[in-house]
């Protein structure tokens, strides 16, 4: 007969914190399944304070969040995931800063209530250089426990890459506006053209009382591209483009538009060239901030934003994106890479930029080379090119959108701030403190381009630092609990329901910043709701109710449940002390022959939490039981 071992998992906290997916795959650890199961029970309200507790810019992430949780979603291993983004704006788009353009700090009293300013900082100063996701994230979890804080941003207007670098037909700029206006009502302050390096210095903060300070000025600059014909007129940097054209800037481009690369950036540069170009005489002047307090002028801001914008020019006739990848390998969002194309962008994926052509200074035409291999037998980037294989692709304009890194010519190697060999500032992974004791650092500027959600993230990871370094209390490690589901409800079909993808203006009206995207109904929403598999809830077993009558494993309709000999089993420590504790013998046993038991195993992969098996369970040996994490404050 022949021997089979199951590996197998003895359950802890861990194990079910695993089984839920999407939040562990989330940054924040937003806690996706619960709140799309408030919206499948109508309970919208509910749903929009679990979204936005975790994070400030919510709204912002509902439209466009990367969605690890939805690549880590188990749903997907059935067909596909749960939409939990669009979800999420579902309910930010009835509850969140959109609906209270007059009044944002609403949010702040729909989702802490009470507990909407501490008291825990009283007062203490922190300085925040950047005012991006991460950085504006940090400032929100600090002066919720009561600190001050200050942002200082090198640019006239804040928001990071989500203003400068993102287009607005994926993310208004009334809405991002908004999202911040929530955050000042707080009491951060943020002042407006004042960079480091060149306005003030470490020193200086330190001067004034600043007792910890946290670096978040992302990764603004271009990565250079060493190529023939770089100098040419009509070759732009990406980066610069997106922040030009985002500002309001005069942005010229031709009519023959060929981007470099395959990435996002590269996708939302080649989408933006097409719409249009933007010249506004004197828009810088009209939206000039100066310094921003309590949310005054956010509001003036968009209005002028919105008028200065109704003059635009169309834009290129002709888009081609370029890139190392094949089309399957594009690192780009595929949805994004969909829409470029249909918009009536080109893809020339598996092609390698050899030199940029030019006739009397200005660029006719991009020469490639066919791409064999991007990345080497070691998996490192060395790409490799077909022999003889070169192609001419005209153009009068080659836009580079390779990848950004960070300017970090306002830490000199006497600021005792350590930069990394990869060109970023040198943090501890987990605190994100520098070498230099008191300043902290993280977002792109520490780690490189990566999710706003990631951003986000860092932004709270290190305002809980700073509040460890300051001698604060932070949370402690969280307890959890189980409850008896009595009655486990399934709706109707929840299995069978397909992903629908949410609605977006048609081709033909996708005109100059409109935004392209749009939200379900609220028939849909709830429809898509109900596709969670609830992975919260789990299957308990208990062995001295069992009597191994199998009927479980006969009522699964995904055949995840299986009886088998413990002999058979193969597991770590945990599974020797849980067979030492049952059955008061050794692993070793088993396998010898000289003892039998039996187990029922789970293919967890497999299951759907249908509660068929719990149901057809005479001796109630199986129940269904909600998982929860209890946060406790020390």
């Amino acid at each position: 007969m022949e021997n089979r071992e199951f590996p197998v998992e003895i359950p802890d906290i861990e194990y079910y914190k695993r089984m839920i997916k999407c939040q562990q795959a989330c940054p924040v650890h937003t806690y996706s399944g619960a709140y799309v199961q408030k919206i499948a029970e109508g309970d919208y309200l509910g749903a929009y304070i679990l979204a936005r507790m975790p994070n400030p810019f919510a709204s912002a992430c509902g439209r466009v969040c990367g969605a690890p949780c939805e690549t880590a979603c188990r749903r997907g291993a059935l067909d596909e995931p749960v939409s939990i983004r669009a979800l999420k704006r579902f309910v930010t788009e009835r509850f969140g800063v959109e609906v209270h353009p007059y009044n944002p700090s609403k949010v702040m009293d729909l989702v802490y209530g009470e507990r909407r300013r501490g008291t825990e900082g009283a007062g203490r100063r922190v300085a925040v250089i950047g005012s991006g996701p991460a950085g504006l994230s940090c400032a929100h979890e600090l002066a919720l426990a009561g600190y001050a804080v200050t942002v200082f941003e090198s640019q006239f207007v804040p928001g990071g890459m989500m203003v400068l670098g993102l287009p607005e037909y994926r993310l208004p700029r009334k809405l991002v506006d908004l999202e911040i206006a929530a955050i000042l009502r707080l009491g951060v302050q943020i002042h407006v053209e004042k960079a480091l390096g060149t306005d003030f210095t470490l020193e200086d903060l330190e001067t004034e009382g600043h007792e910890a300070i946290f670096l978040a000025c992302g990764a603004m600059k271009s990565r250079e591209l060493r190529i023939e014909g770089i100098e040419l007129d009509g070759v732009l940097k990406g980066v610069d483009f997106l922040l030009n054209a985002n500002l309001g800037y005069n942005v010229q481009v031709g009519e023959r538009v060929i981007v470099i690369g395959g990435g996002n950036v590269a996708v939302d540069v080649a989408r933006t060239a097409i719409r249009f170009g933007i010249d506004i005489e004197g828009y810088r002047a009209a939206v000039r901030l100066g310094e921003i307090k309590d949310g005054i002028g956010i509001e003036e801001r968009s209005s002028a934003v919105d008028v200065a914008r109704l003059a635009l020019r169309r834009g290129a006739k002709n888009v081609k994106m370029v890139c190392l990848e094949s089309r399957e390998e594009m690192p780009a969002y595929e949805w994004e890479v969909q829409a470029a194309i249909e918009e009536g962008i080109e893809l020339f994926p598996s092609r390698g930029p050899e030199r940029i052509l030019g006739d009397g200074g200005k660029v006719v035409g991009l020469e490639t080379l066919q791409v064999v291999s991007v990345f080497d037998e070691q998996g490192r980037f060395n790409p490799s090119f077909a022999e003889r294989s070169e192609s001419v692709i005209e153009g009068d304009t080659v836009i580079l959108a390779i990848g950004q890194q960070p300017d970090l010519s306002f830490l000199p190697p006497e600021s005792g701030v350590r930069i990394s060999s990869r060109g970023m500032v040198d943090v501890d992974p987990e605190t994100l403190e520098t070498s230099r004791e008191g300043i902290f650092a993280g977002g792109d500027v520490a780690f490189g381009p990566r999710l706003l959600i990631d951003a986000v993230a860092d932004g709270k990871r290190a305002a809980k630092s700073i509040q460890r370094f300051l001698g604060e209390a932070t949370p402690e490690s969280p307890r959890a609990r189980m409850t008896v589901i009595e009655d486990h409800h399934r709706y109707p079909a929840y299995d069978r329901i397909a992903r629908v993808q949410p609605r977006s203006v048609p081709l033909e009206k996708r005109i100059g910043i409109s935004e392209v995207d749009l939200d379900y109904d609220e028939v849909t929403a709830l429809e898509q709701a109900r596709r969670c598999l609830k992975c919260q809830v789990q299957t308990i077993f208990d062995s001295e109710k069992c009597v191994l009558c199998g009927g479980c494993v006969d009522v699964c309709p995904e055949y995840c449940l299986r009886l088998t000999p413990v002999a058979d089993l193969r597991g770590d420590e945990s599974l020797t002390q849980l067979l030492q504790a049952r059955y008061g013998v050794s692993a070793g046993a088993f396998k010898d022959g000289d003892f039998e038991g039996t187990a029922i195993i789970k293919d967890e992969n497999r299951c759907i939490r249908c509660g068929l098996c719990a149901d057809r369970c005479p001796t109630g040996a199986i129940t269904m039981e909600i998982f929860e994490l209890l946060e406790e404050t020390a």
